[in-house]
């Protein structure tokens, strides 16, 4: 489950974002493209289209992005989500979308049996992330044992009810988050947007989740990169072709620190309120549904390769790549 990353982290996270995670590469050179870079869901967002007649779609994309941070984002006062988790256990009616993406979120709860929970920010709330990735210069911040057993007390996502389009979150001590999940959601609305717009060739990437609107104006798919772990540079470790499809990565290495020696990073074990401990340093998703993509790479990471590999092999339609801790890249079949 992703933690949030402060604002004033604007300029680190656009650099990072350039190399991070999912690099688009090759762009083709017989359309000039046209770029709009934002600063929503704590990350830095470009839209890159290829037609400039239609240079108002990006105004029209951020405002959509601006309107789902508005409706999802836990720490913006008066979201469906910070309604939910500042409801003392009253109900609160929701809108559609809202309710369409905690009940797919809840799918993943169900699925994994609680290893993913979107009631887990009780616990994340406890750690901080915020330092460069894999810095051992880091202080110690590693939560106390009697803080994280007490927030752990809180971590249930069957304290979620839905009923119609109303919501009631149980335990007033517990918080949902939708950071697993929402960003894809979110890039498939705007997606949705484009294509109304007749837009042909675009890039979206919300902060590392990318999202192909067709392909290369020359027909030829894009060339998405998947970085390295812990790879100050962002160099890349294999390139994947895309065309209308989604490609999203979770690893340890993106939020992390180590404290006398041990790397602690942010997807966390609802069972122990600690890092998840696998041989697993990310996990890439090939799919249609970039909200589906964002779930199941975080999903796999939480559940390990054999797990999460026999997952993807369940699903129609999607793919995925595992980097272990050896760095060995592990394919699903259909790649």
């Amino acid at each position: 489950m992703l933690k949030h990353i402060k604002p004033n982290a604007k300029i680190l996270i656009f650099i990072i974002c350039l190399v991070l995670a999912i690099i688009p590469c090759g762009c083709s050179t017989s359309q000039t493209p046209i770029s709009r870079t934002g600063f929503y869901f704590d990350t830095v967002i470009q839209i890159t289209m290829y037609d400039s007649k239609k240079e108002s779609c990006l105004d029209e994309c951020m405002e959509l992005a601006d309107k789902y941070e508005k409706l999802l984002s836990p720490t913006v006062e008066g979201s469906d989500i910070w309604n939910i988790n500042h409801s003392n256990g009253h109900p609160v009616v929701v809108s559609d979308e809202t309710l369409m993406l905690l009940e797919n979120a809840l799918s993943y709860c169900d699925m994994t049996n609680g290893r993913i929970d979107l009631t887990i920010e009780a616990v994340s709330g406890l750690w901080d992330f915020h330092e460069e990735a894999g810095n051992e210069n880091t202080q110690s911040r590693v939560p106390d044992k009697e803080k994280i057993e007490e927030a752990l007390g809180h971590v249930d996502y069957r304290n979620l009810s839905i009923n119609d389009s109303t919501v009631i979150l149980k335990d007033p001590e517990a918080s949902v988050t939708l950071g697993f999940i929402a960003k894809g959601f979110i890039a498939d609305k705007i997606k949705e947007y484009l294509l109304s717009q007749n837009v042909k060739n675009a890039i979206i990437n919300l902060g590392g989740n990318l999202l192909a609107v067709g392909s290369k104006p020359d027909g030829t798919p894009f060339q998405f990169g998947i970085q390295k772990p812990f790879d100050k540079q962002g160099a890349i470790i294999a390139t994947l072709p895309v065309s209308d499809r989604s490609l999203v990565s979770s690893g340890v290495y993106e939020r992390c620190f180590y404290q006398d020696d041990v790397l602690y990073h942010h997807i966390l074990n609802s069972s122990t309120g600690y890092p998840v401990q696998n041989n697993l340093l990310g996990v890439t998703i090939l799919s249609d549904s970039s909200m589906m993509g964002d779930a199941l790479s975080t999903t796999c990471l939480v559940l390990g390769l054999d797990e999460g590999m026999a997952l993807i092999e369940s699903l129609d339609g999607v793919d995925a790549v595992f980097i272990t801790d050896d760095y060995e890249l592990h394919y699903s079949s259909g790649l």
